[in-house]
């Protein structure tokens, strides 16, 4: 019976582990991959949401970005700060509301030189909604979460 309830135990705490890595540090992580796996260079340069491959992948600040083409990689590279979206790749709104949360890569939009992404198409249409005021709230709440 205690091995019972000790493997239990230890199934709970790996299935805990796998569900939170993707939020532990400062950028949303999926698989190890930023931004979705989308390539942040795109929103800029194409105004649409791209997803990017393995094969033109750039390491960047203990993440891994992947890009559609190598020129795009190469742009990040030169300057990642750019190209990365704010609050580590979170949900916007979600930080404005003081949590980390998953995006997809087609919810989003570049504001003031800046890529902000969503959790979904339904929350970015609440965030649209009062840009600057979610974003006020964002850049408050960001250092108090960023590495929870």
């Amino acid at each position: 019976m205690r091995a019972a309830l000790l493997r239990f135990g230890l199934a709970i705490g790996i299935v805990w582990l796998a569900a939170t890595s993707a939020f532990a540090g400062p950028y949303y992580l999926q698989d190890g991959v930023a931004a979705d796996g989308y390539d942040t260079v795109a929103y800029f340069t194409e105004g649409r949401a791209v997803k990017g491959d393995a094969k033109f992948q750039h390491s960047w600040d203990g993440a891994k970005w992947n890009f559609s083409s190598a020129a795009n990689r190469d742009r990040f590279a030169a300057d990642p700060a750019k190209y990365a979206p704010q609050y580590g790749g979170f949900c916007a709104y979600g930080v404005a509301s003081g949590y980390k949360v998953k995006v997809i890569g087609e919810a989003w939009r570049v504001r003031d030189g800046k890529l902000y992404l969503n959790y979904d198409k339904s929350v970015q249409k609440r965030w649209l909604a009062d840009i600057p005021g979610y974003i006020a709230k964002a850049e408050d709440n960001w250092s108090k979460i960023k590495d929870k």
